[in-house]
């Protein structure tokens, strides 16, 4: 890789606003990636107000700044565009780091017992009666029989409980909840194959308490919801916990009228200090599946940082055992589910194409390979019968994509939005998904290379809370795709340079805000992130230890590493 200061040796062009009236702020002796591909790298960046107001090196853009501007020396620091996120849960986020959750390291059920023992003594983790413990690591669904025997007696005998996945997908819930919610052998007698498959049972239909997609709706539907308060101090938390990353906008995949009004209270106080890009979910029964859309698009217009972008579809579910509900286009081994497609295929290419003429985003979950295919053809269709929108349509996980579909993303211009800290080489990866999946279509599990080669470009994002949401962690991971149990397809790695346009303009681009945030350009806001090492050349080791010192949204330092700090104030 060509190093930093080599780079800056050919960047030397001044960039700035034809006029400046006044300068706040004048960063001085950093190394500055712009996300700008035209001038990548910089030395200085000066600040007017919100907006950034020229980027060069000091000597250049010395006449730019007013007498009283403020010099701040950096000290030969890396400064970045403020990062993004292209697909976070934020307030939800916030509610887990208020409540219990295991740790992913966590292997057995004894261990996941002493975390609910503490909460519940501690009367933490509580909604209303019921107990939640979040983070449950995916290879825990293995030891159902472990998990009954536990939570069905002693402490808990008589307390509903409910253990959720990590992957937010699948969840698990003990007598009592499970017969609070309805979902006993004669309800599940009654179901047909195409909703039994939702509810883990014994051969005798007696419920085992695992539940995902349609059976976890069902099973939530019984828990109570956090209330206003609540879900206010988990925004502060979520937020604090962004700014603490380097992270300054994110793509909200999953925001409900609660979510949004939470956002707008935030925003009320002065508090939110973000730029968010919410979506709603559109499910595939609804009458009128744009009309809540549009209506809450209107109602939160005018709200400071935040905007209701566009809508949220699930295509599939999750491809893990035992769940098997993503979409795959060769039948899983041992089960011989093949996964629905939670919107029909036709009725989705409807949605979309009445999405894209209202001027509204489309961001679509899809794992498997045919949901993804699917997702694709209805993207074309749209594309046929209202032509090129320019609206940055997404289609996020992508853990299965066939060869053939790749070149279609940059035919269509549909982003690849991608969470590589799960391409790993891990339990999750190979021992709950290789003996199931078909041997032609596992080696293409997670492809980002292969993506990128084909054209497709490529957003990061971290499903935060479903795992960290560190962009340097999921920059080292996208390129090394080490795990516990080896490396996971080596010819998939991406480059560094890469990974970091798709934390900050591409992902911006998936927000439909590249105007106005993702690079380091006279004219966008002054969103920030400065840290303590050179990223771009370090070690892959080295770069998932890189430490935020300052994060800056709309020319104000909303985070400080070391706080009072006199440099950043």
């Amino acid at each position: 890789m060509k190093s930093f200061l080599h780079s800056l040796i050919g960047a030397a062009a001044l960039l700035s606003l034809p006029a400046l009236h006044a300068q706040d702020l004048l960063l001085v002796n950093a190394r500055v990636f712009t996300g700008n591909a035209a001038h990548p790298y910089a030395q200085a960046v000066a600040i007017h107000g919100e907006k950034i107001a020229a980027v060069g090196n000091p000597a250049e853009i010395a006449a730019a700044v007013a007498a009283d501007a403020r010099v701040i020396d950096l000290g030969g620091k890396t400064l970045l565009p403020g990062l993004i996120d292209s697909h976070a849960h934020v307030i939800y986020g916030g509610t887990e780091l208020l409540s219990a959750t295991v740790e992913p390291t966590v292997t057995q059920v004894d261990q996941v017992v002493a975390v609910a023992l503490k909460a519940l003594k501690a009367g933490k983790s509580m909604r209303g009666d019921v107990l939640v413990v979040g983070g449950m690591p995916l290879k825990i669904w293995s030891q159902l029989p472990q998990l009954n025997a536990r939570f069905n007696t002693g402490a808990f005998a008589k307390v509903p409980v409910m253990l959720r996945g990590s992957d937010g997908h699948t969840s698990w819930a003990n007598q009592t909840l499970r017969e609070r919610a309805g979902i006993t052998p004669a309800f599940l007698r009654g179901l047909t194959e195409q909703h039994l498959k939702y509810y883990g049972h014994a051969k005798d239909l007696v419920p085992d308490g695992f539940v995902v997609d349609e059976g976890q709706a069902r099973l939530q539907s019984h828990v109570p919801e956090p209330d206003a308060a609540t879900l206010l101090q988990a925004g502060h938390a979520g937020v604090a916990y962004m700014h603490g990353l380097g992270i300054t906008s994110w793509l909200d995949a999953l925001a409900t009228p609660d979510i949004l009004a939470t956002y707008k209270a935030l925003a009320d106080r002065g508090e939110l200090k973000s730029h968010v890009a919410a979506f709603v979910e559109v499910k595939a029964d609804a009458a009128e599946p744009l009309t809540q859309v549009q209506a809450l698009r209107q109602q939160y217009a005018n709200v400071p940082g935040l905007s209701v972008a566009g809508i949220k579809i699930f295509m599939d579910g999750v491809v893990e055992f035992p769940s098997h509900s993503a979409a795959m286009s060769v039948p899983y081994k041992v089960t011989g589910k093949m996964g629905d497609l939670l919107f029909p295929a036709d009725k989705f290419a409807h949605v979309v194409t009445a999405a894209d003429k209202a001027g509204l985003v489309v961001h679509v979950h899809a794992i498997g390979d045919r949901a993804v295919h699917e997702s694709l053809n209805g993207f074309e269709a749209m594309r046929k019968a209202n032509g090129d929108s320019g609206l940055p349509d997404t289609i996020t996980h992508l853990q299965f994509v066939q060869p053939a579909d790749m070149p279609r993303f940059k035919a269509l211009g549909v982003l690849a939005s991608v969470q590589l800290l799960w391409a790993e080489a891990s339990t999750d990866t190979i021992d709950l998904i290789k003996p199931y999946v078909d041997p032609a279509i596992y080696p293409w599990q997670y492809p980002a290379r292969s993506m990128l080669n084909a054209g497709a470009t490529v957003s990061g994002a971290s499903d935060w809370p479903v795992s960290t949401a560190s962009v340097f962690e999921g920059i080292a991971q996208a390129e090394t795709r080490k795990g516990a149990k080896g490396v996971l397809n080596a010819a998939e790695d991406m480059p560094r340079e890469a990974m970091f346009y798709a934390y900050t303009l591409h992902a911006a681009r998936a927000m439909n805000q590249q105007d106005r945030i993702g690079s380091i350009e006279p004219g966008k806001q002054a969103d920030l992130t400065l840290v303590d090492r050179d990223v771009l050349t370090v070690s892959a080791k080295e770069l998932k230890e890189t430490r935020v010192l300052g994060t800056m949204v709309g020319g104000e330092w909303v985070y400080r590493a070391t706080k009072n700090d006199p440099a950043l104030n």
